[in-house]
């Protein structure tokens, strides 16, 4: 796969954090498992990470938290 952004590096599996924000709540998950580009850094999430990650932003956000930050091992 070549990078979609820089179109000259190669996505490499690797780790990242990601940040959500949905009204006032802000959740950040650490060690998320991601594609990064060699050349220019893109981050590429895969569909089944994103979704639980979305849902652990929302259950987050109907508890009340306001700030809040995960190892994403732990959290799904």
């Amino acid at each position: 796969m070549e990078c979609m952004i820089c179109r000259q590096g190669q996505p490499i599996r690797g780790q990242t954090t990601v940040t959500l924000e949905r009204g006032d709540a802000t959740l950040g998950f650490k060690s998320v498992p991601a594609l990064i580009c060699d050349n220019c850094g893109e981050v590429y999430v895969e569909d089944e990470i994103s979704s639980q990650l979305l849902a652990k932003m929302q259950e987050a956000a109907w508890t009340g938290v306001q700030v809040a930050v995960r190892n994403y091992a732990l959290a799904v």
